[in-house]
């Protein structure tokens, strides 16, 4: 098993500067009024939040298997993402409405020069961090990580498009500018909230794993075919870093019990080799039999109530 536990610091490190890009966006608005400004400040709120339960997420998929969790707590981390996703939309839909208000009913924006320095030095801890978690992410297939990178890095795009817009009102003096821009701003966080949401739910219905992936397996399974073994039942999923693979292998009937289990021993290994954090259940058939060509359904139909044998 995957030790999360040397993931949390980059959750702590993402609070903080949820943080710190808070107090300075807020400032910001409070010396602009910009709606442009207000909008980047309330999704830095939601980065926090994401921040606060991505930290918790990663907490819990760190703890070891036990008797209720057999194999593991890593899909924690889908529940975060997901979490995040919804904050996102709900961030999306604020920045709409506030945009909206202001568009109706145009402001001038006061020390312009000011409020987009300090949004500047904001972007530019978001993105250092987006940078850092992107990167631990990949490096820890952690999609909580990736998924607050993501956030952090719609976050830096988000305020560099504030800044352009905020900078054209006040020099074109077209107020309604720095609405408008508020509004794609919640157009491109809800297209990134979406996208996140999606990712998650697919994670928490176990999607198969992808198809490079799956080719990978049965390229695997398939060097075996000369010897008169043949495979059904494959059915993959992921949870987390952990990547579950489970199949048939059918062998002669006249194989002994020793060669049939070290024939899943070394196919197993194989797969493990090639599909990291992966964890692997094999079960052996005889191909001769009829009754191993029945249990290639996902659910397999009883026996009609027949007698157990005593």
């Amino acid at each position: 098993m995957i030790e999360r536990h040397g993931l949390i610091p980059f959750a702590i490190l993402s609070v903080i500067a949820a943080l710190v890009t808070i107090g300075l966006k807020a400032t910001a608005y409070a010396v602009t009024g910009s709606v442009g400004l207000l909008s980047d400040a309330l999704e830095s709120l939601v980065n926090l939040a994401a921040a606060l339960v991505a930290l918790f997420a990663l907490s819990v998929a760190a703890r070891p298997a036990d008797e209720e969790h057999t194999y593991g707590h890593s899909k924690a981390e889908y529940f975060s993402s997901a979490f995040e996703g919804g904050l996102i939309l709900l961030a999306a839909a604020t920045i709409a409405a506030t945009a909206g208000r202001r568009l109706l009913d145009p402001q001038p924006i006061e020390e312009a020069g000011l409020g987009l320095a300090i949004t500047g030095v904001a972007a530019l801890i978001n993105l250092g961090v987006a940078r850092v978690l992107l990167a631990a992410g990949r490096r820890h297939e952690s999609i909580t990580l990736e998924a607050d990178g993501h956030h952090l890095m719609a976050d830096v795009w988000t305020s560099l498009g504030v800044i352009v817009g905020v900078a054209a009102a006040v020099l074109s003096g077209w107020h309604r500018l720095d609405a408008v821009v508020g509004i794609a701003v919640a157009l491109q966080v809800l297209r990134s909230g979406y996208k996140l949401v999606r990712r998650s739910l697919l994670g928490l219905l176990d999607t198969s794993l992808p198809q490079n992936t799956l080719d990978t397996i049965t390229g695997i399974l398939d060097r075996h075919a000369s010897d008169g073994v043949r495979y059904h039942a494959l059915r993959t999923r992921q949870a987390g870093a952990m990547r579950f693979i489970s199949f048939h292998i059918l062998v002669p009937g006249r194989w002994t019990v020793q060669r049939g289990h070290d024939l899943l021993e070394q196919i197993e290994e194989r797969i493990r080799h090639a599909v990291p954090n992966s964890v692997v259940d094999t079960h052996l058939e005889p191909i001769e039999d009829p009754v191993s060509w029945e249990d290639t359904r996902l659910e397999r139909p009883s026996n009609g109530g027949a007698a157990e044998p005593s």
